[in-house]
């Protein structure tokens, strides 16, 4: 098993990347046949109703994981919650899943998509830098997902 420090976690939905702060987070790869991770946060209180009500729905949904550096790009996995627990003013969310596909260059995704939109010069960079920082979801992903 190896283990990481776990910097973000944003859950997709739709064209949409839902962040939620944590206070601390780990995640591990299993290192098994099954190629699954473990994934626990620490996060505030106020996001209790919102992971037990997916815990509670059972189902299997789309997160990106930053791991290590802040810089990293995210990791898209598919995930289920196992366990929401109080700790003082936080919640332990833990979850397991799988890593949906070896991730690629990002960066030359989303280039390529905005040069496909017809965007060019200073309209081009503005926009690049602004996606770079947001990480939106790419239209490559979507027809992968």
């Amino acid at each position: 098993m190896k283990t990481f420090k776990m910097m973000s976690l944003g859950i997709v939905e739709d064209e949409n990347v839902i962040d939620f702060p944590l206070h601390d987070g780990i995640i591990i790869n299993q290192e098994n046949n099954e190629r699954s991770w473990l994934l626990e946060m620490l996060m505030d209180l106020s996001y209790r109703e919102t992971f037990e009500k997916l815990k509670e729905s059972g189902e299997a949904f789309d997160v990106k994981v930053v791991i290590s550096y802040s810089g990293n790009e995210p990791a898209p996995f598919q995930v289920s919650i196992y366990s929401v627990k109080v700790i003082g003013e936080h919640i332990s969310v833990l979850m397991k899943g799988t890593l949906k596909r070896a991730r690629r260059k990002y960066a030359e995704t989303l280039l390529s998509e905005l040069l496909e939109d017809g965007l060019e010069g200073a309209e081009l960079l503005e926009r690049f830098e602004q996606d770079m920082r947001s990480r939106p979801v790419l239209r490559k992903d979507e027809a992968t997902s």
